[in-house]
């Protein structure tokens, strides 16, 4: 199989799923695909909505002691909370952090999936998720962290795309050399690109996640909407689950 990296998926953290995932429903035309029962023992609640082949996932900790939990108290629930990537080799690639001296966080394995989690204190700013689904190379195919139809949600009226990550360090070109390192893209300045998304690095006071850039249809329109449900409108972004939307037309 020829080697390739994808982002697969965003993972935002709130202290309860509402209204954060009705909020970004209504305000950016998306549809919730899935809810993963399985995440229930790890201490948390979870919707995915799809944004075209990306998914936008918000995890919520319903009980005490979890890592969700203590991330959002360390981040004052500010910055996204994990980086998820479809690769050809999930193994491979947490073997080639492991010696960068990033340690693997958990493994998952759901046959026909297999995922790779990193330490975030390593990986820096967020957790890292490497992933691969059996016989699923397509980005239509099959992906069972979001259903078993996760494909029929896809809607594109409002939303066409999740285009962008912005990443905040007081060092931004290290922190883009660290992660392009760990996900196997050499940085370009400040940046890495994948096939479907960039990864852009800025001068900020603490490692975050700091903001999601989507193509959207009608940019005044969204940002009306944004308004109505309350959230402070800034030029062409507001603040929800703990990072900036910003949109482009």
């Amino acid at each position: 199989m020829a080697p390739y990296m994808r982002l697969r998926q965003i993972c935002l953290v709130a202290p309860q799923l509402a209204p954060v995932v009705s909020d970004i429903a209504e305000i950016m035309g998306l549809s919730v695909c899935y809810r993963d029962g399985n995440v229930a023992k790890y201490g948390l609640e979870n919707a995915l909505l799809p944004v075209d082949t990306i998914l936008l996932e918000v995890v919520a900790p319903f009980k005490d002691g979890t890592t969700a939990g203590r991330f959002i108290e360390k981040t004052g629930g500010r910055g996204g909370y994990m980086a998820i990537f479809c690769c050809n080799d999930p193994d491979e690639r947490g073997r080639h952090a492991n010696a960068m001296g990033v340690r693997t966080a958990n493994v998952i394995d759901h046959a026909p999936y297999h995922g790779v989690q990193l330490h975030p204190r390593d990986c820096r700013a967020a957790f890292i998720e490497f992933n691969h689904t059996e016989g699923s190379d397509d980005i239509l195919g099959a992906y069972p962290p979001a259903g078993p139809d996760w494909q029929n949600f896809i809607r594109k009226d409002v939303t066409q795309a999740l285009t962008a990550v912005e990443m905040q360090s007081p060092d931004p070109q290290g922190l883009a050399a660290h992660w392009g390192k760990i996900i196997g893209v050499a940085a370009d300045g400040a940046a890495l690109k994948l096939p479907n998304a960039t990864f852009r690095f800025v001068k900020g006071a603490s490692e975050i996640m700091s903001a999601l850039e989507f193509r959207v249809t009608d940019v005044a329109r969204v940002l009306h909407t944004a308004r109505a449900k309350g959230h402070a409108v800034a030029g062409n972004e507001f603040l929800l689950g703990g990072v900036t939307f910003r949109l482009t037309a």
